[in-house]
């Protein structure tokens, strides 16, 4: 089954026609998104298309494909294999991710239990963002972290939709396989989100090499110190840093030996030296001037440019 057929699988019958219908290139397809009673929506090439009522890919129309509570529930039942409940700690966390690693965010009632989320209801709306991996995009930025004894403490600096993920999967399953000359090391990576490995019943379905160990859906600050307590790990990745918490959690691992790597939203090095995140070693700044992750300018711990495209 090809990898378009294999997504579309999870949408009700008369949405997958639809999708079936286009052949649409799934390099290009980045989410599909459907609210109860509005029009279907996908994001693709870089700009967003309705789907009319003829199965047609439209920037405007006047005629809309529109989802409808039953395609809602039918894709729900699929997504979930008929089992919401089986999901239910996934749930709570606002998404899902399924087979292939695509992300299923959802929306709907929420309910609490003592100020906390115990579960969502009536879901009314889903962004599938589809999963894309991009081997060999690290290639050049592994030049720059790279030292004589391993690699570089490195922070990617990023603006959203830039890559920086994408960059630190490549950069972790590169670590992990060894490159050119350097032999591979063991990586944990702290998968928040469910982002880096997208793992789907606790099993990556993204390449992230073979010494890559994953937490994942743990939380960043608690993640990283069980990791060091538990599988010794040479390199520690995360992906969108913030809290202080965070911060500490990294600084104990570098005093512990191991390096870091871990991405953050910002435009340019100055503005993360402002928020004191002083600790790392090599600093890249991503934009997207000549496509998703072109790599901007890369610093040193000094603030000194190593590289400026």
């Amino acid at each position: 089954m090809d990898k378009g057929r294999e997504l579309f699988k999870i949408f009700s019958l008369t949405i997958r026609k639809n999708l079936e219908k286009l052949k649409l290139d799934m390099n290009k397809l980045h989410e599909i998104r459907l609210r109860t009673d509005m029009p279907l929506i996908l994001k693709y090439s870089g700009k967003e298309y309705m789907i009319d009522e003829n199965g047609n890919m439209r920037e405007k129309t006047d005629k809309p494909y529109i989802i409808r509570q039953n395609d809602m529930r039918e894709t729900m039942e699929y997504i979930s294999n008929y089992s919401l409940y089986a999901f239910e700690e996934e749930i709570k966390q606002g998404f899902l991710t399924i087979t292939g690693g695509h992300r299923v965010g959802i929306t709907g009632k929420t309910i609490t239990e003592n100020g906390n989320i115990k579960s969502v209801r009536y879901i009314s709306s889903a962004n599938i963002r589809v999963s894309h991996e991009i081997k060999g995009c690290s290639k050049e930025a592994l030049q720059y972290i790279r030292n004589a004894s391993g690699i570089y403490n490195t922070l990617i600096i990023s603006p959203p939709g830039c890559g920086k993920t994408t960059l630190l999967r490549d950069l972790i399953r590169n670590i992990s396989n060894g490159w050119d000359n350097v032999p591979g090391r063991t990586v944990g990576v702290v998968d928040e989100r469910s982002e880096i490995a997208a793992c789907y019943m606790g099993i990556p379905q993204n390449d992230v090499g073979i010494r890559t160990d994953v937490l994942d859906c743990c939380p960043k600050e608690t993640g990283m110190l069980m990791l060091i307590r538990s599988m010794a790990p040479d390199v520690i990745a995360v992906d969108e840093i913030g809290g202080e918490g965070e911060i500490d959690s990294i600084r104990y691992a570098m005093n512990c030996g191991c390096k870091m790597l871990a991405t953050v939203h910002g435009t340019s090095f100055e503005e993360i030296e402002e928020k004191n995140e002083d600790i790392f070693e090599r600093y890249i700044i991503l934009d997207k001037s000549k496509g998703i992750g072109t790599i901007k300018a890369v610093y040193d711990c000094k603030g000194e440019i190593k590289q400026q495209c």
